[in-house]
């Protein structure tokens, strides 16, 4: 187990080397910035990245705090399925009603990568390698339809 510390310093470590990773992937070079995340310039719409013992997952995440304007977006989402998992052929998990550990309920769509520990960091590189593909793909098909989303 790690303490409080070693526990924080881990994980800027960990992010600090997905980071440097990015800027060596050829896929990203030119970019101003690497992922879009926060910016998605939709309201209630966030892209992000969420690590555990449990495994690496790229989220596409509505977080309107209205569950109607949320439940509302989710749908709106669900119109472009096609185009968002274009790239995915065995498809994105789509969860209408995603608790986080803080209570609050969201409503996600991601991939997961399961089987791997964030503990670890012999497994850092499949981390890596799965989130980099995964985002820069789900990231690209959600900018493609993201101009219909918006309000």
């Amino acid at each position: 187990m790690y303490s409080k510390d070693e526990l924080k310093n881990l994980k800027l470590e960990f992010w600090e080397s997905f980071a440097a990773y990015c800027e060596v992937q050829p896929y990203l070079r030119g970019r101003k910035k690497i992922w879009t995340l926060y910016d998605t310039k939709v309201k209630g719409v966030e892209l992000k990245f969420d690590v555990s013992r449990n495994g690496a997952y790229v989220i596409l995440e509505v977080n309107h705090r209205s569950e109607e304007l949320r439940l509302d977006m989710y749908e709106r989402l669900t119109w472009y399925k096609e185009m968002l998992e274009m790239d995915f052929p065995e498809g994105l998990i789509w969860d209408i009603c995603f608790v986080r550990e803080t209570g609050k309920e969201v409503a996600r769509i991601y991939i997961a990568k399961e089987g791997i520990d964030f503990h670890r960091k012999q497994d850092w590189g499949e981390f890596f390698t799965f989130m980099a593909s995964q985002m820069y793909l789900l990231e690209r098909n959600f900018m493609s339809i993201a101009e219909y989303l918006r309000e």
